[in-house]
């Protein structure tokens, strides 16, 4: 069984906004978009986004002119491949095993198990109806082998089931692009006159085999063709859950107090982090559950700013989150887990204690942190693709993942601290565009007596209107040896305003 979803991005994305805003988190056109060489295209919209004009591969700016109105979001397409990923493993109920099919699908063998859903036609009412509770449009095909039914459901009939003695005319039908060829290959077939399956079929082997010579399946046509029909087998790495790491103490007799509760969180920290060490990982969320002998279920989590599996750290941790524990008539059983880990290779203890001793790391500061004040009293700056000093970082929980990794451009020296907006500044100068000579900041007047520059930085065009103006940025350094950041926002006639600004917005060191 296939199954394609074909607006995997956006229905992801609204599952969130749905969660975080409500309902009316899809009443504005919204479009993703990608960072390409020629500026920011829409890779999909919702419909209101659609209905707007906003077509996936449309520059931004050219949706921008038919919806002014549009919101434009970045694509995740690490997010949207984990969540894919997490789909496979919630697949496995029509199925023994389930593959992803990147970037937007998913195969699930369901040999032999149709008649316990009803048959194959209520299989796929079930798919479509779980999917759709989920938020998830998807298409859905049953088929003999993974290229058939991949084929049928991106280019068959809505809902199509291939039974293996069908003969096959429905395959032929389907054009050239089911076989899941490159773009290139599939323009050259196209250029040759072979535009549907069943015209492969008139052209001899020979002529493909001398034509198409190479070993990839996504570009050899006639490799592809023997899989979709069995003729080759195709072979697909299903998804295995790997269950997390878990301990657990059950104790003989019930216990009520603190100091033995906290004695048994202590265990289990240290056969928790034993069970990690054994697999290389270090813990990111940990769950701690107690059992009253009533029945009742305690459970408490952490998230961690890095991974780790030091016993000592975890127990100091959960021993915050323990004080208002009511342990009622005793709890007899203890369970902790690591719910989320992360690779983590061994390190040696004498200079980790080293590092203990001599102070407290970043990451045990943040998790202490974050236990006391709460996540959202706590945050730390993270990278942004973008050259605009104020728009080059962002703010973020310290608990979120990391951001995807992107290319950083090269840049002149920046200075470390940097004003939360840019001070207008009144500064001294022979001609508008040479260099300053001073400047008085603060109700201070500052003689300049070096100055290196300028760094000229344009506008982001995508994002700004077309009056925005270019900036030269100086590194200058007044009387009493300060250095200071400033910039002139504009140019002497550049028919965007009248005299260029003066702004201050960064401090050197």
């Amino acid at each position: 069984m296939a199954i394609w979803l074909p607006r995997l991005a956006i229905d992801r994305w609204r599952r969130f906004e749905s969660c975080r805003c409500g309902e009316g988190a899809d009443a504005e056109p919204v479009a993703l978009i990608a960072e390409t060489a020629h500026g920011p295209r829409i890779t999909a919209a919702n419909d209101v986004g659609l209905a707007a004009g906003a077509r996936p591969g449309l520059p931004l700016t050219d949706a921008r002119t038919l919806c002014p109105s549009l919101k434009a979001v970045p694509n995740d397409p690490e997010g949207d491949w984990a969540f894919l990923q997490r789909l496979a493993l919630w697949a496995q109920r029509w199925g023994p095993w389930s593959a992803p099919d990147a970037p937007d699908g998913l195969f699930v063998d369901v040999s032999a198990v149709a008649h316990l859903f009803g048959g194959e036609g209520d299989l796929l009412t079930d798919v479509e109806r779980r999917l759709a509770v989920q938020g998830l449009a998807s298409r859905t095909a049953i088929a003999p082998t993974a290229g058939a039914a991949w084929a049928l459901a991106h280019y068959g009939p809505k809902r199509e089931i291939l039974a293996p003695t069908d003969s096959e005319v429905p395959l032929a039908r389907l054009p050239v692009a089911a076989l899941r060829l490159d773009a290139e290959v599939l323009l050259v077939l196209r250029r040759l006159g072979l535009k549907r399956i069943g015209d492969l079929a008139k052209v001899g082997r020979d002529a493909l085999k001398r034509r198409f010579r190479s070993r990839s399946s996504s570009a050899n046509p006639l490799l592809r063709l023997d899989q979709l029909l069995g003729r080759v087998a195709e072979p697909l790495l299903p998804m295995v859950a790997e269950a997390p790491a878990m301990v657990e103490r059950r104790l003989l007799e019930p216990i009520r107090h603190r100091e033995w509760l906290d004695r048994i969180v202590a265990d289990l920290a240290a056969d928790l982090s034993q069970e990690l060490e054994n697999r290389s990982e270090g813990g990111r969320r940990l769950e701690l559950g107690l059992w009253r002998v009533d029945g009742d279920v305690m459970v408490r989590s952490l998230e961690l700013a890095a991974a780790t599996r030091d016993p000592a750290h975890i127990a100091r941790l959960f021993a915050v989150k323990l004080d208002d524990i009511d342990a009622g008539f005793g709890i007899d059983l203890a369970r902790m887990r690591a719910v989320w880990a992360e690779p983590l290779s061994l390190g040696q203890a004498d200079l980790d204690q080293i590092a203990e001793t001599s102070g407290t790391s970043l990451a045990t500061c943040i998790d202490r942190l974050s236990v006391r004040l709460g996540a959202d009293a706590v945050s730390r700056p993270v990278p942004h693709a973008s050259h605009i000093p104020e728009r080059a970082q962002r703010w973020q929980p310290p608990l979120a993942p990391e951001p995807a990794p992107q290319e950083e451009p090269a840049f002149h020296a920046r200075p470390l601290k940097l004003l939360d907006r840019p001070e207008k500044i009144a500064v001294t100068y022979a001609t508008p565009d040479g260099y300053p000579k001073q400047f008085q900041w603060r109700g201070g007047l500052h003689e300049v007596v070096r100055v290196e520059g300028p760094e000229r930085i344009a506008p982001e065009w995508w994002r700004e209107k077309g009056n925005a103006r270019l900036r030269d940025y100086y590194l200058i350094e007044d009387q009493a040896g300060r250095r200071y950041w400033i910039y002139r926002l504009g140019l002497v006639g550049d028919g965007r305003g009248g005299l260029p600004d003066w702004f201050l917005q960064g401090l050197c060191a």
